[in-house]
């Protein structure tokens, strides 16, 4: 879920020339439902109720292009059937498989808010501006994210994402300023 700092959680895929994913995770097809080619999809994303009639998604490594038809609730999931996929077989070659939009058609988030493929990678520095490494992976605990930070000599640092930790975000440098607790 969204915090004072984070968005949704995605997956990378692919890279533009400034670094940036070109594509982000928002959930998995898990199998064909039914034998008029509905999909049983597990969204991964912060913004489920973006996943409509006529929107595009991108599917598998291959990032196949499909355009959604219907989508009915089927609490946790949903249930996606999409244009030129009309039964059972043509469903079942989409089982398992990742489903992606372009980052292009994620929509801005209020100030102060990231997604998570911002913050993955940008160094992680202290108060004074030494480097400690670098953000590898954000993790949702349910009460406040944690931020592993690994660092030059390989280890690797768990830093909760409190006001009292992270003072500053700047994605544009690509930083991120830590205060590390005492016992660092």
């Amino acid at each position: 879920m969204l915090n004072s700092r984070r968005k949704q959680n995605m997956i990378k895929s692919g890279s533009s020339q400034n670094g940036e994913p070109e594509f982000v995770c928002v959930g998995k097809i898990h199998r064909p439902h039914g034998i008029e080619g509905a999909v049983v999809f597990n969204p991964m994303t912060d913004f489920p109720e973006r996943i409509r009639r006529g929107k595009v998604l991108f599917v598998g490594e291959a990032k196949t292009a499909l355009t959604v038809r219907t989508v009915r609730q089927k609490p946790p999931y949903l249930l996606i059937n999409f244009d030129d996929v009309n039964d059972e077989s043509e469903a079942g070659r989409y089982r398992n498989q990742f489903v992606f939009v372009p980052v292009s058609s994620l929509p801005p988030l209020p100030s102060g808010e990231y997604y998570f493929h911002q913050l993955i990678g940008l160094e992680a520095v202290d108060e004074s501006g030494s480097h400690l490494g670098f953000l590898s992976e954000i993790i949702e605990t349910g009460a406040n994210d944690v931020y592993l930070i690994k660092l030059d000599d390989g280890t690797e640092k768990l830093i909760a994402d409190i006001p009292e930790n992270i003072l500053k975000i700047d994605v544009n440098d690509h930083k991120i300023v830590l205060k590390l607790p005492e016992e660092y």
